[in-house]
């Protein structure tokens, strides 16, 4: 399945071959403009309405001591983000992002993934399903984050069960795991790749969780439907979507990575998606952060691509 548009996208790279400018020399904010051209199909794409969606979720595999916070800071945070004064917040107003927070089952986390799937496979289809129902169909932009105590280490075994390797390859600190603590992250993901061997997308989600990570794919694959373009956060959000190429390799096509995270495995997933993420920043908060900064760059190339003038234009030449 791909929809992009070539025909709108060479008449996007036409038009910049005409702008008053030397041929490639705005980089990478040219390839962003093209991009948005071909999912958009026209020339001149445009970026009036953007969405954010944070999904929240809880997890089992934090009773294993792989988290200096409780679970209940996940629902602590979902409330700062409805009453805006989380940093995501501050990032979609300025970003120019209509933000919208979806908790899921809070109060019921998935199971531990050492000791057996962390979800069932209707759990599954009800994350996704919410996922896909919160994507607005007017949306010409989608960017998607996520929050959820103890979700780097599921992102660190989803990434690990995609792409091989060692536990300790994958795992990071995340929110400020050291010591005995990282050893716990690196232990339980090595416990939960001997446990499961899962294939495809749904059976990969509920070996290993979460309900944030399943609504992330729902959403991706809704946005693919609407030829809505997304923008990806860091390492937790980038292993969710990746999870999506078990199915099919391409499922990705129509996403960006907005940054690239300091947690340890994001490099290699990027390297491993073959994607390149548009920022680093040294950011690793989640939230959607880092896709929120990517949005400005995004605006920013389609700002040049739609109001440069062309030579002839300008009379030069």
């Amino acid at each position: 399945m791909n929809d992009f548009d070539d025909v709108a996208a060479d008449a996007a790279r036409a038009r910049q071959a005409q702008l008053t400018k030397p041929p490639g020399s705005l980089g990478r904010l040219e390839e962003l403009a093209v991009f948005m051209a071909g999912w958009q199909r026209t020339g001149r794409p445009r970026l009036d309405r953007a969405q954010a969606l944070v999904f929240a979720g809880n997890h089992g595999v934090v009773s294993q001591g792989i988290t200096p916070f409780p679970p209940e800071v996940t629902a602590g945070m979902v409330r700062n983000f409805q009453a805006g004064g989380a940093a995501i917040n501050q990032l979609c107003r300025v970003a120019g992002a209509d933000l919208s927070v979806v908790p899921l089952d809070l109060d019921r986390p998935t199971a531990d993934f050492t000791k057996g799937p962390a979800m069932t496979p209707a759990e599954v289809s009800d994350a996704m399903g919410q996922g896909a129902a919160a994507v607005d169909p007017g949306a010409q932009v989608l960017l998607l984050g996520e929050m959820g105590i103890g979700n780097s280490t599921i992102s660190a075994v989803l990434a690990a069960a995609i792409f091989g390797g060692p536990a300790e390859d994958w795992v990071g600190q995340g929110t400020g795991a050291a010591a005995e603590m990282l050893a716990a992250k690196i232990r339980v993901v090595a416990e939960g790749l001997a446990r499961h061997a899962p294939v495809g997308t749904r059976d990969t989600l509920a070996s290993f969780g979460g309900r944030e990570q399943a609504a992330i794919c729902g959403a991706i694959l809704r946005a693919r439907e609407l030829r809505i373009p997304v923008i990806l956060d860091g390492f937790i959000c980038t292993a969710a979507a990746a999870v999506l190429t078990r199915d099919d390799p391409e499922a990705l096509a129509h996403c960006l990575i907005g940054h690239e995270s300091a947690e340890r495995g994001h490099r290699r997933l990027t390297a491993a998606l073959n994607m390149e993420p548009v920022l680093s920043l040294d950011m690793r908060l989640g939230e959607g952060s880092g896709a929120a900064v990517a949005l400005m760059i995004l605006r920013a190339a389609l700002e040049c691509h739609n109001g440069m003038a062309t030579f002839a234009e300008a009379g030069i030449g």
